[in-house]
């Protein structure tokens, strides 16, 4: 049987943009609006971030290794992938 898990994610180019973002979550900022605001994943960017559930072979394994380790309501420090670089929040 194979765990599934739901998560959001905020996806950028750049390093420096993500570290820009961390700082603003720290603030106090809600993911769900920086997501929308600064995804260049269009797809989740309109839905808060939201990846819906997947399970372990979904993702690419990177960013897979990470989300599988969040506890509900951690968010990750900044992952790079082929595609950029994400932060990622566990919902479920």
């Amino acid at each position: 049987m194979s765990v599934k898990i739901k998560c959001s994610h905020i996806l950028v180019e750049k390093q420096s943009e993500l570290l820009a973002i961390v700082e603003r979550l720290k603030n106090g900022e809600k993911f769900g609006k920086l997501a929308k605001e600064l995804s260049i994943d269009s797809g989740s960017g309109k839905k808060d971030g939201s990846l819906g559930y997947f399970t372990k072979g979904m993702m690419v394994k990177k960013f897979e290794e990470v989300a599988f380790k969040l506890q509900i309501g951690q968010v990750s420090e900044p992952v790079k992938t082929e595609f950029g670089y994400h932060i990622i929040k566990r919902l479920a």
